[in-house]
């Protein structure tokens, strides 16, 4: 079993991957392989909007890391996909990618029944977390992707996915604003990460189980 994070974050190995890197560790406890993938190592060009992938579940494009990351999707039993709010958005970089995989939708839905999950972080507490959840969640739906989500009734969790922010509050200096040094600050997000994780490892091994019987 194998479960896949992409970063969409321009920043390598900051908030968002530290995000995606504890749902990771906490699928690892299972013996399931993971990996994460920082979209800043690929080279990725837009979409042509040429709609060859009208026609071929293929993508007209050769001469970038598209079809690499396309095989890793297509291995994984889980996917993850994380991305900063930037204006109440998914980044640009994490939009190209979203784009590009339409040759593996429009014919057919080549991710169907894959575990999916989602992470997003902002600079506020109110910053556009719950829109980009929403955005990302979509996305993998509409690939024919299951969602958990990071519910844990007993914890107090509920929300689709995890969130997180790196406001710290209110202070007379730096412009009225406090700041948390890094999202490994903001308990709560490590808390929906770590029952993302473990839903996600619930629902991959439950399909196994239920695939081999």
């Amino acid at each position: 079993m194998r479960v896949i994070a992409i970063n969409g974050s321009h920043r390598k190995g900051k908030n968002t991957a530290i995000m995606l890197q504890w749902v990771l560790e906490e699928v690892a406890t299972a013996n399931i392989e993971t990996e994460l993938i920082e979209l800043t190592d690929y080279k990725i060009t837009s979409c042509k909007a040429c709609n060859f992938c009208l026609r071929e579940t293929d993508c007209n494009i050769k001469n970038d890391d598209m079809m690499a990351i396309a095989e890793k999707m297509f291995k994984a039993d889980g996917i993850v996909l994380g991305s900063p709010v930037y204006f109440t958005n998914v980044t640009g970089l994490m939009k190209i990618f979203i784009d590009r995989t339409r040759w593996m939708h429009m014919c057919r839905n080549m991710l169907r029944d894959k575990i999916g999950a989602v992470v997003t972080n902002a600079g506020l507490r109110n910053g556009g977390q719950e829109i980009v959840l929403n955005i990302l969640t979509r996305f993998l739906m509409a690939h024919g992707l299951h969602i958990v989500d990071s519910r844990n009734p007993n914890k107090g969790i509920y929300n689709i996915g995890a969130t997180g922010t790196v406001f710290q509050g209110l202070s007379q200096e730096n412009n009225g604003i406090n700041w948390k040094k890094s999202i490994r600050e903001d308990n709560l997000a490590f808390k929906e990460c770590k029952e993302l994780g473990r839903n996600l490892t619930r629902e991959i091994t439950l399909r196994k189980i239920s695939s081999n019987s």
